[in-house]
This record gives structure tokens, C-alpha cells and sequence, in this order.
């Protein structure tokens, strides 16, 4: 058997837990409409409703009237209620991650919830996807099973981001004002571009996060880097990267030896299983051993889907 399912406790404990987390994500991402505030001001005998935003900005709602009362009210008890919500999901989730520790719930590298919540916070979440070895973490949580160690080993995570969506990337970039390996730096500050491959950042521990991208089409700029940094990162052409680039998307809540959660999003199972087996077989100078732990791992994912663990 290339797994063993894990302790009916330890899969309950899942199911809690992760309904937990999405939740407190989806707060988090409501609250952030209700970051700022409201307040009127006076100037002279004119009376006026402003809003502000985290960042100080103000905006002018207009004239004290029973509707700019009435949106102030609105706003205040929304902003209220949601910052209460949050405060009790933020305990809930502590809670459950001091529980996925104690039953064993996960075994996620820390690294990677960090690089997860890194790109959740900046906001670029939505412009990649995890591929490769480490979507098997999302794979087994979501089938309640704990695949053998051998078929889970690296030293590397793949994120494919999507070209597809450059604009909306290029604007979030400018309003993040950062690059994207600031971005991982929040996860580790010991990442730094890695001498020679502009496409991968590595950690003083040697563990290499590479971007890759689909082979250039149409209008995809190329080459490209994520920001302005000269240090920072250059995606790299990947063969058939435009499969998973369009692929169905898979998402699970993957959670690490300490409790601690994150949601991971990568492709599909099938999705995975035909490229692993597509590299396995691929007659270039792929190394024999990635090759062979390709094809395992495409093997065991395609077993979890025909004892339908997975979908």
C-alpha cells in the first residue's frame, strides 16, 4: 500500500478544522471592506460624511442627509459585527491548530503554509498555483490518507504563474509596491535569487522555490520579471506548462506538524497524473530518478482517484 489512512480522530479533526480556516479566510477578506472608517466633518455650517481607508485616504460621501446617516449607521454595524466574527474565528483557528498538533493532524512542510500565507496576505494568491511533488500535500489531506514518504521528498516547490492574467498582476504588483521575492522573504528572509537561475529563489537552508510559466503564446511578454527589483525573480518557460495553466483547479486547507493551516491550490488529480506520467515518459535528459518518482507518484494519485479518496 503507497499510503495509510489516517486515525478517525485525526481525519474529524480535519473536517473542523479546515471548515474553521476557510471561514476565518473568508472574514478576513470581508473585513478588509470594512478596514477604514467613517466620520463627519464640519466646515463652517456644512456638515459632511467622510471614509477612510487603512491606508489614510479619504474619501467624501456627502452632505449630513437621513441617507449619509443612514450609510453611517449601516457601516458601523457591519464593520462592528465583522470585526467581532473575526475576533472569534482568529481563537477558533488557534484552538484548532493547537488540536491538529496534538492528533497529528498534518505533516506539511512550515516553509510551505509560510510561503502560502505570504502570497495569501501581498495579495497574489490568485496568480499561482502550486504544481509538482507538493500537491501531493493537498491530495492526501483531502483523501484522509498520509502517503509513503519516499513518493513525498524535495528540497523544492513549484509555483506556475498565470500569464494569462498579467494585467491584473501588474496592478497588484504596483499596489503592493514590493517584488515577489520580498514576498517570500516575509515567509524567510534568507531567500534570495539563486546565482545563475533567475527563476528560482533559494533559503540558506538550500530550499528552492522555482517559478515557471507556460511557453510564450500570442501576447505573453517574454522574458518577464515579476517587478521592477532588478533582484527579483524571472519566470522560466516551462514545456506543457500551458496544461496546467489551463487545468481544473483542486484547493485544500494542508496543515503542518506545528497545526498551523494554509489552503494550497493546485490542479486537478488527473490532471496531475497525466503530466507525472507525461515526464516519466518524456525522452529528454530528465533524470532517471525524477523519472521514476514521477511515475510513482503518478501511480498513487491515479489509485486514490479508482478508490475514490479523490475527484
Amino acid at each position: 500500500m503507497n499510503w495509510i489512512t489516517l486515525p478517525d480522530n485525526a481525519a474529524r479533526q480535519w473536517i473542523d478544522s479546515s471548515t474553521i480556516y476557510q471561514e476565518f479566510e473568508k472574514t478576513k477578506v470581508k473585513a478588509k471592506s470594512y478596514s477604514g472608517g467613517m466620520y463627519w466633518k464640519k466646515q463652517g455650517d456644512y456638515e459632511y460624511l467622510v471614509k477612510t481607508s487603512i491606508d489614510n485616504r479619504q474619501q467624501r460621501v456627502g452632505a449630513r442627509s437621513a441617507d449619509t446617516e443612514l450609510a453611517y449607521r449601516e457601516f458601523i454595524a457591519k464593520k462592528t459585527s465583522v470585526e467581532e466574527r473575526l475576533r472569534s474565528l482568529r481563537e477558533a483557528v488557534k484552538e484548532a491548530e493547537r488540536l491538529n498538533k496534538a492528533l497529528k493532524v498534518g505533516r506539511a512542510p512550515s516553509l510551505l503554509i509560510d510561503i502560502l500565507h505570504a502570497l495569501h496576505d501581498s495579495g497574489l494568491a490568485e496568480h499561482f498555483t502550486v504544481v509538482g511533488t507538493h500537491a501531493l500535500y493537498a491530495y492526501e489531506t483531502a483523501a484522509g490518507v498520509r502517503i509513503e514518504q519516499a513518493a513525498m521528498a524535495t528540497l523544492d516547490v513549484d509555483l506556475l504563474w498565470d500569464v494569462r492574467k498579467k494585467v491584473q498582476f501588474v496592478s497588484d504588483m504596483a499596489k503592493l509596491d514590493d517584488s515577489v521575492l520580498g514576498v517570500l522573504q516575509k515567509a524567510d528572509k534568507t531567500f534570495v535569487r539563486k546565482e545563475g537561475q533567475n527563476e528560482t529563489a533559494i533559503n540558506a537552508k538550500g530550499f528552492e522555490v522555482d517559478f515557471l510559466r507556460r511557453m510564450q503564446e500570442s501576447d505573453d511578454p517574454h522574458p518577464f520579471r515579476f517587478s521592477k527589483d532588478e533582484d527579483d525573480i524571472w519566470p522560466v518557460q516551462a514545456m506543457r506548462a500551458s496544461v496546467l495553466t489551463s487545468a481544473p483547479k483542486f484547493a485544500s486547507v494542508v496543515v503542518s506538524s506545528t497545526g498551523k493551516m494554509a489552503i494550497l491550490k493546485t490542479v486537478s488529480p488527473q490532471t496531475f497524473v497525466e503530466f507525472k506520467r507525461w515526464l516519466a515518459d518524456k525522452a529528454d535528459n530528465r533524470d532517471p530518478i525524477k523519472r521514476r518518482r514521477d511515475q510513482r507518484q503518478a501511480d498513487i494519485v491515479q489509485k486514490l482517484l479508482d478508490a475514490r479518496l479523490l475527484s
